[in-house]
């Protein structure tokens, strides 16, 4: 919910004309590892259901299921990750009001939208960029597996990985402004 507020606010009041978007997230995908960075190719809502009224799962109203990330700063990530030496990945990421540390969910999210890795804010972001027709990026830290030993040991690897991921935004920008 403040993820999208603080998205409009930025578009509306202070003319953002892209947004870079970064956090941690689950890993789905058996080949991504704590510490592992991921970029989203696109971004859905896994617990939005409006099935009743014959959509699929994660269907935005006036929208789809999936919203793609801007193709040109993707680009920018991967020259970015290439300078400084980082293997980053490209998937899928699942949204939800959830912390999710379950493997039943975890696995029906990754069949049911194959997606690679699950947070709480980037579809929500991805709803307003698209909407207002701005271009955005969503960068994630892989924190842990998403399943009951998602309690490891948090609070450290957030420090740790918002060094890594601000640094990686901070690079973007200067990339952007060349």
């Amino acid at each position: 919910m403040f993820a999208t507020l603080t998205a409009t606010i930025l578009i509306e009041k202070f003319a953002c004309n892209l947004l870079l978007f970064s956090g941690v997230a689950g890993a789905i995908n058996d080949e991504l590892h704590i510490g592992d960075l991921i970029i989203a190719q696109s971004l859905c809502q896994h617990d939005l259901d409006i099935t009743a009224f014959g959509h699929p799962f994660g269907y935005v109203p006036e929208g789809d299921v999936f919203i793609n990330t801007d193709t040109t700063l993707r680009n920018v990530a991967k020259d970015v990750a290439k300078q400084k030496g980082l293997i980053l990945k490209e998937g899928v990421i699942a949204t939800g009001d959830q912390f999710v540390a379950n493997e039943e969910r975890k696995n029906w999210i990754g069949s049911t939208f194959k997606a690679d890795a699950l947070e709480m804010e980037g579809a929500s972001v991805a709803v307003v960029c698209n909407a207002l027709n701005v271009p955005f990026f969503v960068l994630r830290a892989i924190s842990d597996s998403a399943d009951m030993d998602a309690s490891f040991n948090f609070d450290t690897f957030l420090e740790s990985s918002a060094k890594i991921s601000a640094d990686f935004i901070l690079s973007m920008v200067d990339e952007l402004g060349r």
